[in-house]
């Protein structure tokens, strides 16, 4: 049996580093423009940043994946199809994609690419994930985090596709970025500009007991006591005047994703991978839930009837995490 890997983010050099450092058998990052998902300011490689870090991961033995998944509109397909090239030139050991005519441009152009279908595409049944095979050759598919593990298991046995699952950090509601909430508030689009609610839109403002407003575009998301914390303002995420008239989460509560007691299940399911998401966070939160997630697979692989989640595996998920609870989400139950 082939040992699952560890996919880690990687939204500059210096996570990079902390990723291949931290046990990741491979990275994951985008260019500097609206081609990947997580275009954020200040993250993600040029073309010249990018060769020093190839040279890292290569050194360590380890592979890079570029995704190029977001979705040109109009006549914008040359950018997608110039990141495409970039990826393959650069010797990419898989092209993460999630528009149908960007598929078809890289299959066409580049028969021998390693080709894997993004979350974005929101791609959860057998029926849809074998398509993209047969038009596309895709050889993994990363699942957006709406299954059960049983709905994974039977996935699995339908099809000889990959299988690449989120295992710890942020969750997206909205069809896995497929989301509007950001663009009507921004007019940036995640679908197309790659970033969800963008820093340039974000203001803190001081109040004068101490706390803060946090607003995006001049919309207020949250309003913060003295000392509260919270997580990067993004719609969904926000506290809003619920109907009682008290504030809450109306959306969605601010938790992050682990899956660390059920990773023997979903290695039984028949997972060939697992991805930390956060290309956007730290290299410490980068370094930190890597090396948790690398000592959860070995510790399966060592001896899979004594698995058991370790005490320090917790204390620094909890320490890095965003939001203040864990979920499995929809891993055992919707």
């Amino acid at each position: 049996m082939q040992k699952a890997e560890i996919i880690a983010p990687a939204g500059n050099i210096a996570s990079l580093k902390a990723a291949v450092d931290s046990g990741a058998d491979a990275v994951y990052l985008g260019f500097n423009d609206d081609t990947n998902a997580r275009n954020f300011e200040g993250l993600n490689f040029t073309l010249k940043e990018l060769e020093s870090g190839i040279r890292y991961v290569r050194d360590k033995g380890r592979k890079f994946f570029v995704a190029v998944n977001t979705f040109p509109q109009m006549d914008t397909c040359p950018k997608w199809h110039a990141s495409v090239d970039s990826a393959v030139r650069l010797g990419a050991d898989a092209v993460i994609i999630a528009n149908l005519g960007i598929l078809r441009y890289a299959r066409d152009k580049y028969p021998d690419a390693n080709l894997h279908l993004s979350t974005q595409a929101s791609s959860s049944n057998y029926e849809s994930i074998n398509f993209y095979k047969k038009q596309f050759g895709i050889k993994r598919v990363v699942l957006p985090r709406v299954l059960t593990v049983g709905e994974i298991k039977e996935l699995r046995a339908r099809t000889d596709v990959e299988i690449e699952v989120f295992a710890l950090g942020g969750l997206c509601i909205n069809i896995e970025g497929r989301c509007y909430l950001s663009s009507f508030v921004t007019g940036v689009s995640t679908n197309t500009s790659g970033v969800c609610s963008p820093s340039r839109f974000v203001r803190f403002n001081g109040l004068p007991d101490g706390g803060m407003t946090i607003s995006l575009n001049n919309v207020l998301l949250n309003r913060l006591a003295k000392g509260e914390s919270s997580p990067y303002p993004t719609c969904c995420k926000g506290r809003y005047l619920m109907p009682d008239g008290k504030t809450g989460y109306a959306i969605e509560d601010p938790e992050s994703l682990n899956v660390l007691r059920i990773v023997p299940d979903l290695i039984e399911a028949g997972v060939a991978a697992f991805k930390i998401e956060g290309r956007q966070r730290t290299r410490t939160y980068v370094a930190a839930m890597t090396g948790v997630l690398r000592e959860s697979v070995d510790a399966y692989y060592k001896d899979p009837s004594a698995y058991a989640v370790r005490p320090e595996w917790s204390a620094k998920t909890i320490a890095a995490f965003e939001g203040s609870r864990e979920t499995l989400g929809s891993y055992l139950v919707k």
